[in-house]
C-alpha cells in the first residue's frame, strides 16, 4: 500500500509540475496589453479558451467606452488564472485595402558606408577608413565639420584637408560615435581619398497596404527599407512615393527569392515619407486612392485557417490568392513576423512560386477584414512568408498623422 500512495503521489507531483508548465507557457505567449475594440470582450480567436475570469461585480467589458482601459485575468475555461492582462478599449478602424504597387524614393539623414578600396599610395596599399576602425553599415554625419549627405560630400571634405587628420563623425546601431581618420595621397592622381564608398539614397518597390483618406495617411511595405549592401536600415531625411507599373516578375525557387519587375510612371509624387520604420513606410497621401473598405482586425481577433492576400504581378488590377496562415505569435520580437502565410492558390503558385520580392506590403484578409500584410519570403521555400499584424501597421500610421498635425 505504501508503495502504491509513494507511486500516485509521484504521479501527482509529475501532473502538477507539467501542469504549471502549461500555464509557464501560455503566459509567456500572452502580451500585457490588447487593444480591444467597444462594445467587445476581449477575446483570443486563435485560443478561444482562454477567456477573462469571471469576476462578481465587475463591471460588464462591454460597457467601458473608447479611450479607457481596465484589467482582466484572462484563465483556463473560465476557471483557472493564467495572466492579469490590461485591455485598452479602441474604436473599430476601417481603412482602403489597396494591394497596388508604388515606388519608393528616399535619401538618408547622413551617408552610408557600403564598402572600401584599398589605395596605392607610394607607400603601399592603404585604407584610412579601415584603420579609422569605420565598418559596412555606419552612418557619416560630418567629416572635418561638414555635413555628409552623399559621396560628393566626403570628397570635398577629404581634399580640403590637404591630408591633415579629419575627425569624423558617425552613427552606429543608434549611437553617435567620433574617429580619426588619416587620408592618404593616391600614387596615380596625387588626390587625397579615404578608402570608401558611401551612399545617400535608395529606390525601390513594394505593393501599399491600405490609405485611410480620413487622415489622408497610407501604409505599406510591413517592413523598413534596408541598404542592399549592409541590410541596415536607411535612416530617413526625406523621401516620397509614386505610381508604378508591374511589367512581369521572376519566379522564385528554393534557395532563389523571385521578384517583381516594375517602372515607375508618371512624374507626379503620390505622397511623402515620414516614418522608415520596423512596421514599414508610412506618410501623407495627396490623392484619394480606390481599393476596398475594410475594418480593421486586432492582434487577437486573427486566427489560424484559410485568408486570402491581395497584390499585384501584372499591369493591371490587383488580385484574391489563397493563403492559410499556419502560426501566429502575439508577442513576437520582430514586429513584421507576427505569422507564418503558406500561399495554397495554385494559380499564384504556377506563376510567381509563392511570395516574391515587391510582394512586400500586401494585404492579408480574413473573413472580410485586414488582417496584416505579407512582409518576407521564406528564402528556402518561397511558397511561405512571413506577416505582420494590421494592427501594428495602423499604429505607425497614426503616428505619421501625428507628425502631420505637429
Amino acid at each position: 500500500m505504501r508503495k502504491f500512495l509513494r507511486r500516485c503521489l509521484g504521479l501527482a507531483l509529475c501532473a502538477a509540475a507539467l501542469f504549471g508548465g502549461c500555464l509557464g507557457y501560455l503566459y509567456s505567449r500572452l502580451p500585457s496589453t490588447f487593444m480591444v475594440p467597444a462594445g467587445q470582450a476581449l477575446t483570443l480567436a486563435q485560443m478561444p479558451w482562454l477567456v477573462p475570469l469571471q469576476q462578481s461585480g465587475a463591471a460588464a467589458a462591454e460597457a467601458v467606452p473608447a479611450g479607457s482601459s481596465y484589467n482582466t485575468t484572462l484563465s483556463l475555461f473560465g476557471k483557472v488564472p493564467v495572466k492579469t492582462v490590461r485591455a485598452v478599449v479602441v474604436d473599430r478602424r476601417a481603412v482602403t485595402v489597396c494591394g497596388t504597387p508604388f515606388g519608393i524614393k528616399m535619401f538618408s539623414d547622413g551617408a552610408m558606408v557600403v564598402g572600401f578600396t584599398d589605395l596605392r599610395t607610394a607607400n603601399g596599399y592603404a585604407n584610412p577608413a579601415k584603420a579609422a576602425g569605420l565598418k559596412m553599415g555606419d552612418l557619416l554625419i560630418s567629416v572635418d565639420g561638414q555635413k555628409t549627405t552623399g559621396n560628393d560630400d566626403v570628397s570635398a571634405a577629404i581634399q580640403s584637408s590637404g591630408g591633415r587628420p579629419v575627425e569624423v563623425v558617425y552613427s552606429r546601431d543608434g549611437q553617435r560615435r567620433t574617429t580619426t581618420l588619416q587620408p592618404v595621397q593616391d600614387a596615380d592622381s596625387a588626390a587625397w581619398h579615404a578608402g570608401m564608398w558611401v551612399r545617400d539614397s535608395s529606390a525601390g518597390i513594394g505593393t501599399l497596404t491600405f490609405v485611410d483618406n480620413s487622415i489622408g495617411v497610407y501604409g505599406g511595405l510591413g517592413h523598413s527599407i534596408s541598404d542592399a549592401d549592409t541590410g541596415q536600415s536607411i535612416t530617413l531625411l526625406s523621401g516620397e512615393i509614386a505610381p508604378v507599373t508591374i511589367t512581369g516578375y521572376v519566379a522564385g525557387t528554393a534557395g532563389t527569392p523571385g521578384e517583381l519587375k516594375g517602372r515607375f510612371t508618371g512624374e507626379l509624387a503620390m505622397g511623402d515619407i515620414v516614418i522608415n520604420g520596423g512596421t514599414g513606410v508610412y506618410g501623407h497621401i495627396r490623392t484619394v486612392l480606390k481599393g476596398q473598405d475594410m475594418t480593421v482586425a486586432q492582434a487577437q481577433e486573427v486566427r489560424q485557417g484559410p485568408a486570402q492576400i491581395l497584390t499585384t504581378i501584372g499591369g493591371g488590377e490587383p488580385a484574391w490568392y489563397d493563403v492559410e496562415i499556419e502560426r501566429l505569435s502575439l508577442t513576437e520580437e520582430d514586429p513584421n513576423r507576427n505569422m507564418v502565410l503558406h500561399v495554397t492558390d495554385q494559380g499564384l503558385l504556377e506563376k510567381t512560386g509563392g511570395i516574391v520580392q515587391g510582394m512586400s506590403g500586401s494585404p492579408v484578409v480574413q473573413d472580410g477584414r485586414l488582417v496584416g500584410a505579407v512582409t518576407h519570403v521564406l528564402v528556402n521555400d518561397p511558397t511561405r512568408g512571413f506577416g505582420i499584424f494590421a494592427e501594428n501597421m495602423l499604429a505607425s500610421a497614426d503616428a505619421a498623422a501625428a507628425q502631420k498635425a505637429a
